[in-house]
């Protein structure tokens, strides 16, 4: 397979090109010829202009690329090696919906040749690859798993925002079937990543490495935001106790904070669901996600306290809140917990006008019913800093001071305004 397609006898097609998808498919059309497919066509017409939907590459990372963009689900069968990089999200019950990642493995089942490869990037819980996804392929191909095809995991490492941390610079997992596929899948990514690839044992392994990566994130940062609702009743401010802590050589450097997005905020339901599955309540697990998924109503809830605190009703209050997507310097909104924040607000009745740099107004307005503002309009009772993007992190108190009243407040979820605010009540977690 390896030789194939370094010799351009065959092609790779990735399918799904997100912001995984895409930068792995133009990655490999630097070296080898390529199928990009996705199932908006919408997207595709932008990729063929070489604009990002996701708006994390730029536009020269399209130059110099041998690919084919396509919605054609015919056009996969040019290719021999398939690559799947679909969501893998929770629905509202916070259990792992697999439709995406099923519809997308039944489009590969329907075009499956014989001597073909397929290889998951989407996270998933340990065994999904094997015992969900493999007999979909084997129905609709009508081929036998080993004997006529070969799958492999190599789990999706991208942290969306990094510009240092990309896709080549990041030790690649791999894994595959059996020993020749192991091998010749670890040879094909070895193409492009320059980290280096590690080699995992099984299918299993790459599979349960991926999903403990975040879901120990998770628990550290679960720790971070409990510590700071108890530094909170002692009136001491969680970063500078962490700032102490951190000059111990050995201290995890980890933070309180929102925790949403579509890999922290997700990935522990996986492992926690293939755990009870088992019969196995993971206490830590489900603990870490409860103490991340409480922590937006609680910064609501810290904000109005203080708001009444100053003899305002809430009734009659009103907040900005700045900042929309899930973390930093991304446009991405889905699963972002700043939503939890404005419906805490809202529910004890406060006006909440909210601004982003970056976030789409059209969708935000599709995914949560919320009207961006072009600015801040007017003067607030309090401004929430929830979401540290770049074009934020030089203000300081002479930004604020216009936008608050006198009894006003400033909320800095991240405390990245530690030491700026001294007219105004200051809070972070």
């Amino acid at each position: 397979m390896y030789n194939e397609l370094i010799n351009k006898e065959t092609k790779l097609s990735v399918i799904g090109l997100g912001y995984v998808g895409l930068p792995i498919a133009l990655e490999f059309a630097r070296k080898i010829k390529v199928v990009g497919f996705d199932i908006k066509p919408d997207r595709v017409e932008l990729m063929k202009k070489g604009i990002d939907p996701s708006n994390e590459l730029r536009p020269e990372a399209f130059n110099g690329t041998d690919i084919l963009y396509t919605s054609n689900p015919e056009d996969l069968k040019q290719a021999s090696f398939h690559i799947v990089a679909v969501p893998t999200p929770t629905n509202v019950y916070n259990l792992p919906d697999l439709t995406p990642l099923l519809k997308a493995t039944e489009t590969v089942g329907k075009i499956l040749k014989k001597g073909d490869y397929v290889v998951y990037e989407s996270t998933v819980y340990p065994g999904c690859t094997e015992e969900d996804c493999v007999p979909v392929l084997e129905r609709f191909s009508k081929l036998k798993y080993l004997r006529d095809f070969k799958v492999g995991f190599s789990p999706e490492r991208i942290n969306p925002g990094d510009q240092n941390h990309t896709l080549t610079r990041i030790v690649k997992v791999t894994s595959g079937c059996d020993p020749v596929s192991a091998e010749e899948i670890a040879k094909v990514y070895e193409i492009i990543i320059q980290a280096g690839v590690y080699r995992a044992s099984s299918i299993k392994v790459a599979e349960s490495a991926k999903i403990i990566e975040n879901t120990q994130r998770d628990i550290n940062i679960a720790f971070m935001n409990e510590l700071s609702i108890i530094f909170n009743r002692m009136g001491i401010n969680t970063f500078e106790v962490l700032e102490a802590a951190g000059t111990k050589w050995n201290f995890l450097k980890f933070y309180p904070g929102l925790v949403g997005g579509h890999c922290i905020g997700v990935d522990p339901y996986y492992l926690s669901y293939k755990a009870k599955a088992l019969g196995y309540h993971p206490h830590m697990i489900d603990s870490g996600r409860f103490t991340n998924d409480s922590m937006g109503r609680y910064i609501g809830k810290q904000t109005v306290k203080k708001i009444i605190a100053k003899g305002t009703n809430p009734n009659n209050s009103r907040v900005l809140v700045m900042g929309m997507t899930f973390k930093e310097n991304v446009t991405d909104i889905r699963n972002s917990k700043v939503i939890d924040v404005i419906k805490e607000l809202t529910d004890f009745g406060i006006s909440v006008d909210v601004i982003d740099p970056g976030a789409s107004p059209h969708e935000v307005k599709e995914e949560y019913g919320i009207d961006l503002k072009k600015g801040p309009e007017g003067k607030y009772d309090a401004v929430i800093l929830a979401v540290c993007h770049k074009e934020y992190m030089g203000i300081g108190e002479e930004y604020f001071t216009p936008l608050l009243n006198d009894q006003g407040i400033v909320v800095d979820v991240k405390g990245v305004l530690r030491g700026k605010i001294h007219n105004h009540t200051y809070w972070s977690l």
